[in-house]
């Protein structure tokens, strides 16, 4: 059969996006890309490749508009279509995987039912060969979203797109919150796919790893609409055993035997098994390990937001309720989350600074009349600038959402911060900012800091005391001192 008159599956021509009476989102940007290739969309944070990416499937941020150019999806203008053919395309011929994909899993779902939910193929063997495909254990066919790791989230939600069987796949930094080992075959089932299955994929990425190993073709997107932003110099933060003046020498976090298991008809996941760990006063503790091995789990239930099936927790010597919510009002204040995707902790019907009065209010740290100031000084102390407050979280990049997700979490002024894959995300340069940032804020509220991560050098380089943890258990940690540089030392794979 003659191609050579066929129209490449994705075309976009001086495409430009930009907010009603506000910044552009993406400068005019051109893509061609034929069956069977992928295209990386690479940029600093903010340039444009989540909006590049919607404006593919015809779903521009709210207050968006096209400035100009065209989006031609296996023939046809996304922005000319009608509603049910827009959505045909979109059930039929295109999928989306998000940067947060576990927002789209029904949570009663199991995962085998989230795949057959949408499938050409739904038969059993079908949608286990499919989980085997996206390097999902059979074992997890049972369990909800709830129960998976962010990665394993992720690779649940390629699976519910590939069961269309598209002929163009988008996909929003798909290896992001995955370990070296992961990310390595997500990339080589990325470069299959597009072979085996003829499919036009389009991705974004931050990681020049996974961009030189699977993309035909790369698309350099323009610098951001914002200024980078604005991080405190860094000062070397050193090692303290206590915190403020009232804390006990063995203060901090302490959690003892820890055990979470996820149950589903008779099918049982341990994500926690016996786990032991000590936040001390102070100082930056850094928790890496592979994809699915507790590390959000851990987190969420040391702030309180996953219940234990045994084990204790203390804070600053005393108990520590498992339950955030018969936390005293102090207790909640000083213990705060930032997770790993900052839509998580911003409301999306909410401009920015209502987000961060509402802790102000909740925990009555700040009187009503002086609540817009507080807003004010959050914001510069993340390096946003004030106007920000009045912009809604689309309307922000990558970095720019995680910098006001931990602007939110300091509103109540805690004593220490449980930080989920902050810089998963991110673009090396932004992620760095962001650690800068969190180190400057340790050393200048004497914070305490826990941070998963699965970027060994950046965890390393940014805390005194690193941890695995592997299968659900918390290994030998590194003591050393901070200005080390980036080692594997206590990191090695069980």
């Amino acid at each position: 059969m003659d191609t050579s008159r066929t129209p490449p599956p994705v075309t976009v021509t001086d495409l430009e996006i930009s907010l009603s009476h506000g910044p552009v989102l993406l400068n005019a940007t051109d893509l061609s890309l034929q069956a069977g290739r992928i295209a990386a969309l690479t940029g600093p944070s903010g340039s444009g490749k989540t909006t590049l990416l919607r404006a593919l499937i015809g779903d521009l941020p709210h207050g968006a508009h096209l400035t100009s150019g065209t989006v031609l999806i296996l023939g046809q203008d996304v922005f000319a279509l009608t509603p049910d053919a827009l959505r045909a395309l979109r059930r039929h011929r295109i999928a989306y995987v998000g940067q947060d994909p576990g927002s789209a899993l029904n949570p009663r779902m199991t995962a085998a039912q989230l795949i057959a939910e949408v499938a050409d193929d739904a038969t059993p063997d079908a949608v286990t060969a499919l989980m085997a495909e996206c390097l999902l254990p059979e074992a997890l066919a049972h369990h909800r979203p709830g129960a998976l790791s962010g990665g394993q989230q992720r690779r649940l939600a390629l699976a519910r797109a590939l069961a269309r069987r598209p002929d163009v796949l988008l996909l929003d930094e798909p290896t992001a919150g995955l370990d070296t080992a992961l990310r390595d075959e997500i990339t080589d089932l990325l470069r299959r796919l597009a072979t085996t299955r003829d499919i036009s994929i389009v991705l974004s990425c931050h990681d020049p790893h996974v961009v030189d190993a699977c993309a035909d073709t790369v698309t350099a997107l323009g610098t951001p609409a914002e200024a980078a932003p604005r991080t405190p110099p860094r000062e070397p933060a050193r090692p303290r055993t206590s915190g403020r003046p009232d804390t006990p020498a063995d203060g901090g976090l302490r959690a003892t035997r820890l055990h979470v298991a996820f149950t589903h008809r008779r099918h049982t996941h341990q994500a926690l098994n016996d786990a032991e760990f000590h936040a001390p006063p102070g100082t930056a503790t850094g928790i890496t390990g592979p994809s699915g091995s507790g590390k959000t789990t851990l987190l969420r239930t040391l702030a309180g937001l996953q219940k234990p099936n045994a084990g204790s927790l203390t804070w600053n010597g005393q108990p520590l309720p498992a339950d955030v919510r018969k936390r005293s009002r102090a207790q909640q204040r000083s213990i705060q989350l930032v997770p790993q995707n900052p839509l998580g902790a911003l409301n999306p019907t909410r401009t920015i600074g209502a987000s961060l009065t509402r802790p102000l209010q909740l925990h009555r740290t700040v009187a009503k009349p002086h609540r817009p100031a507080r807003v004010r000084q959050l914001l510069d102390d993340v390096g946003l600038p004030a106007d920000f407050a009045d912009r809604y979280p689309h309307e922000l990049s990558g970095g720019q959402r995680q910098r006001a997700s931990i602007a939110r979490a300091l509103a109540t002024d805690p004593d220490l911060l449980l930080c989920d894959e902050v810089t998963s995300a991110l673009d090396p340069v932004t992620a760095t900012a962001v650690l800068e940032l969190l180190t400057h804020l340790r050393t200048d509220r004497h914070l305490t800091l826990v941070l998963v991560s699965h970027e060994l050098p950046l965890v390393t380089a940014y805390t005194d005391t690193l941890h695995l943890l592997h299968e659900g258990r918390v290994t030998t940690p590194a003591d050393r001192e901070p200005t080390t540089k980036p080692s594997t030392t206590g990191a090695v794979r069980s």
